[in-house]
């Protein structure tokens, strides 16, 4: 039978859900992504020919697009419902191409959720491919494989073989890169903050001095000079003030609050905002805007007048500022605001009552706050005290959700007792404590993405691939890091006397956050000499608004890759050409005590690696950095403990016992067997006693390898294994794979014969 409509969508899930929506008439297929890529043999774009682009179906999709063919080919209409943005115009656009459907008569339907009313009112609507939108999703695609192509084979002649690089992931390399110097070369800087704490009525008072000091001596001179003064309150300060909810979600925003709130990466809060758009739980999960329908906000207000009363609720309308924001549609929502919970998995269950939470709160009343600021005078002192007090006098929309903040050392600001201009204020104690400077904070991926949004680098279908790309290759590494314990000294003065105490505090703890590696800021470091108009924040910028300009008609999307092609090609021929300083990338460290040869840090072929020797025809000798080692921070102390392996345990039976680290990792030797060492494991401090039950339980492991799993009556040519790949049959001295459907266990004799009969070996 003829089918009248056929609607092809990306995913299966997607089509899972508007196939509920639609009648017997319609057949909801998936496209599974992109049905096609550029070649990957070669550029994939005749860049003479005016950069057009070599487009080849993906070897795993070709089934898959002669089904589509087929069914294409049977139905009356074809409509094609990819995601709203450029990525699923140029879905759209390809499908196009590969099924032979006119463009300009083949029905294209967006939707901002999947819901029932929004799919019909699209089915409604028909439009055809926005080619625009297409050209800019191929501008980009090109541009990126050009700059891809052309400077990856520069990498591996002038730096290292198996690099590569890419237009926005080099530029946030260059931002973490940046930080990490930033960090490198700061120098913490001590000072004094004195706080004092006062009586009032039957209530304490806590106030902070309105100046710092530099040194400790000029503290406990302050503090002795109050010795005997009088405080007094000079002024009490109170003005009403108004906290206005955070707006609806963007992409970019969900980013940075789950990442703060719930933990969660870049990549796995939109892996779990796919699914539930997927699904029709919430709105589409890629939008620069925080605007919201009036149906959503009517919503809204329903649900809050429900939960708080009419009090609670105010009408807002957000507009979107970001500039060049890609698609004017709405902000990330639940596509049903009734519904505040839903099933699903732990992860989809959280992000969606963020979700909720965020876009309720937003259509709610402010929060209504006192401030008090009491102003302490000091006998005899130009200085002053302060106390800041808040009071919540109508918590608003407080009462259902606040934004997290980046600022670690958030304070809260209590409740002062009551007080009156010219009261005398009995002083319980002051105290003086030291304080250093804060170091610039590393960027989480969260406020990666807040930095790269703020310079206008990338869109938001962007962040996730971009973030994950630099961590895969390499470049990045997301590390947790225990701190360290830092002396600090407190002189109080109670009672008119004074005391010292030395107390300790961890500096430095992180979890989560974005380091480079050392080859991540040599590549960096080549980038930024040998192209530095890629890796330029501002010329990534204005490329990402040539793409806007595509967009909207306004510019020809070949033209604007032939201005840039020009003088990057010719950079790169430059580049080719140039010739490196082979040392620039050696830091020398200083001399080894014991030889007397000098110690140096490079890049080797197993990567980072102390060396000591070998500059003077002498046998040099080696050893690999830690992986929370820099070659740009690492001291001569620290590379002299690196050479301290391979370390001898001691014997074990007649075999010494030796720990290593080679080619594939930390290692135990014994006798002539290796040991993998787990991740736990540190090379440098392990135990001859961990040692040995890792060396026996590689023992226990290979012997349950060896015996077989099954065994049949009677036939001693036949059994059943286990390897490494799975289990398999052995029969003769020869091995067969037993197929992934089979249970090994419930297989009868007969029935390994036949596979023996007709298996490869």
């Amino acid at each position: 039978m003829q089918q009248k409509n056929l609607v092809i969508v990306e995913s299966p899930a997607k089509a899972k859900t508007i196939e509920k929506f639609l009648g017997k008439d319609y057949k909801v297929c998936s496209s599974y992504g992109h049905i096609r890529d550029l070649a990957k043999k070669g550029l994939g774009i005749d860049v003479e020919g005016g950069f057009v682009p070599d487009y080849e179906v993906a070897a795993d999709k070709n089934k898959l697009v002669a089904d589509l063919r087929k069914l294409s080919a049977e139905a009356e209409s074809v409509w094609l419902a990819s995601d709203e943005d450029r990525e699923g115009e140029a879905i759209a656009w390809h499908l196009t191409q590969v099924l032979d459907l006119p463009v300009e008569n083949t029905k294209r339907i967006v939707f901002h959720e999947i819901t029932k009313q929004a799919i019909l009112d699209a089915i409604a609507a028909p439009r055809t491919v926005d080619m625009n939108l297409v050209n800019a999703q191929q501008a980009r695609r090109v541009l990126d494989r050009l700059v891809g192509f052309e400077l990856s084979p520069v990498l591996w002649k002038k730096v290292k073989p198996s690099l590569s690089a890419g237009r926005v992931q080099s530029v946030a390399v260059r931002l973490i890169v940046e930080r990490e110097r930033e960090i490198i070369n700061f120098k913490a800087v001590p000072f004094y903050k004195v706080t004092a704490r006062f009586v009032a009525g039957d209530s304490s008072v806590k106030a902070e001095l309105d100046r710092k000091f530099d040194t400790k001596e000029a503290a406990v001179a302050f503090l002795q000079s109050c010795a005997g003064a009088d405080f007094k309150v000079l002024s009490i300060e109170s003005k009403p003030a108004e906290k206005f909810p955070a707006p609806p979600f963007t992409t970019s925003t969900l980013q940075q609050e789950a990442g703060r709130k719930l933990s969660m990466s870049v990549g796995q809060t939109m892996s779990v905002a796919q699914k539930l758009y997927e699904s029709g739980r919430i709105t589409y999960m890629r939008t620069d805007s925080v605007n919201l329908s009036k149906q959503a906000m009517y919503a809204a207000k329903e649900a809050i007048i429900g939960l708080y009363g009419e009090e609670y609720h105010s009408w807002r309308a957000y507009k979107t500022k970001s500039k060049g924001a890609q698609e004017a549609h709405e902000a990330i929502r639940p596509s049903y605001l009734d519904r505040q919970t839903i099933e699903g998995t732990t992860a989809e269950k959280r992000l969606y009552e963020l979700i909720w939470k965020r876009t309720v709160a937003s259509q709610m009343a402010p929060a209504k706050i006192d401030k008090t600021i009491v102003t302490i005078e000091i006998g005899g002192h130009t200085e002053r005290f302060t106390a800041v007090g808040e009071q919540v006098k109508f918590d608003g929309f407080m009462k259902l959700y606040s934004e997290s903040t980046d600022d670690e050392a958030e304070t809260e600001n209590a409740t002062l007792p009551a007080m009156t201009q010219g009261q005398e204020l009995p002083l319980v104690d002051m105290v003086a404590t030291q304080k250093f400077t804060q170091q610039p904070y590393r960027y989480s991926e969260a406020l990666l993405v807040k930095r790269l949004e703020e310079l206008g680098i990338g869109r938001p279908s962007t962040y996730a691939p971009t973030i994950s790309t630099i961590i895969a290759r390499g470049y990045i590494i997301k590390q947790n890091k225990e701190g360290v314990k830092r002396p600090y000294v407190q002189v109080t003065l109670a009672k008119g006397k004074l005391t010292e105490k030395t107390h300790s505090e961890v500096v430095g703890k992180e979890k989560g956050k974005l380091s480079p590696t050392d080859i991540g800021m040599l590549v960096n470091d080549y980038l930024e000499k040998q192209f530095p108009s890629i890796l330029d924040y501002n010329f990534t910028a204005t490329v990402e608004k040539e793409f806007d300009l595509i967009a909207e008609g306004k510019e020809q999307w070949n033209k604007m890759i032939e201005e840039f092609y020009g003088p990057f090609h010719q950079s790169v021929d430059s580049a080719l050409g140039a010739q490196i300083e082979h040392n620039s990338s050696v830091r020398q460290l200083g001399v080894d005590p014991v030889s007397g040869l000098p110690v140096s840090a490079r890049i080797g072929r197993y990567g980072p690696m102390v060396q000591i020797g070998g500059e003077n025809g002498d046998k040099a000798r080696f050893a690999s950095l830690k992986k929370d080692q820099l070659i740009a921070t690492i001291t001569l102390e620290e590379a002299l403990e690196l050479f301290a392996l391979p370390r001898n345990l001691g014997k074990y039976g007649d075999e010494d016992i030796v720990v290593g680290v080679g080619k594939f990792g930390p290692y135990i030797r014994y006798g002539a067997k290796f040991v993998s060492l787990t991740k736990a494991d540190d090379p440098y401090t392990v135990t001859v006693e961990r040692a040995i039950e890792l060396i026996e339980q590689k023992k226990a492991q290979d012997k349950s390898n060896k015996e077989p799993i099954k065994r049949f009556d009677g036939v001693d040519d036949l059994v059943i294994m286990s390897g490494i790949y799975g289990p398999y049959i052995q029969c003769a001295g020869k091995n067969y794979r037993i197929p992934k459907s089979k249970d090994p266990m419930a297989m009868t004799i007969d029935e390994c014969r036949a596979l023996v009969a007709k298996s490869k070996k």
